[in-house]
């Protein structure tokens, strides 16, 4: 049973407390409202650009495992491991960022990933065309997801806080609203009749006491 929905005690104090406690539930309700808009507000602003940057990462995956594919007919697996050889660390530093009081983290700096055949400490006549289009191409897909990563978050960050506002609007707008509603007019309607009993019990008091001097007389 939901706390709007308990049973009182039909008192005037008891029916204070539950229209007092509707009030914060209507005016809770109205901040829910007004930050689920602000989410969504939110959302749509950020789901193209994200959206955008997948169609990126998918059309360069689509050319960079066939330029591998061609790397590895060209070298073979342990020609391509050979000038892969030593491996390198990419560091990314990350940031916490406050969007609508959720924390996020975004990426603030990064390793340079895509590198010149300098910079990759080979010679293109050892490595062959095709393992260097090989590595601009994943080193380009890399890029891509890594810039992508921190805006694919806050998406995913915003749509579970969409949906957790959401539920618990649903919950006051459809719960405990309607309970604390019920309990309120069932409690006014004991209290009224309780009045009218009274009221009554009053009057035949008077009618009574006024026979009785009448009599005395």
């Amino acid at each position: 049973m939901s706390p709007g929905q308990q049973r009182v005690p039909a008192t005037r104090s008891n029916l204070l407390l539950a229209r007092n406690r509707l009030e914060r539930v209507r005016g809770g309700a109205r901040l829910l409202t007004q930050k689920r808009r602000a989410l969504v507000s939110e959302l749509f602003e950020l789901v193209s650009p994200a959206a955008d940057a997948r169609v990126r990462v998918g059309e360069r995956a689509a050319t960079a495992y066939p330029a591998l594919l061609e790397a590895l007919a060209a070298a073979g697996s342990s020609g391509l491991r050979a000038l892969g050889w030593p491996s390198r660390d990419i560091e990314v530093t990350l940031r916490s960022v406050q969007v609508w009081g959720l924390g996020v983290a975004e990426i603030a700096e990064r390793s340079v990933i895509r590198r010149t055949p300098a910079a990759r400490g080979t010679s293109p006549a050892s490595t062959g065309p095709a393992a260097v289009a090989a590595a601009d191409e994943f080193e380009t897909l890399i890029e891509l997801l890594l810039d992508a990563a921190s805006r694919e978050a806050l998406v995913r960050r915003l749509g579970r806080a969409l949906a957790h506002t959401s539920r618990q609007l649903n919950t006051l707008e459809q719960r405990i609203g309607p309970g604390l509603e019920r309990q309120i007019a069932a409690m006014g309607r004991t209290l009224d009749e309780r009045e009218r009993e009274e009221h009554s019990r009053l009057k035949r008091l008077i009618r009574a006491r006024a026979a009785r001097r009448s009599g005395s007389r």
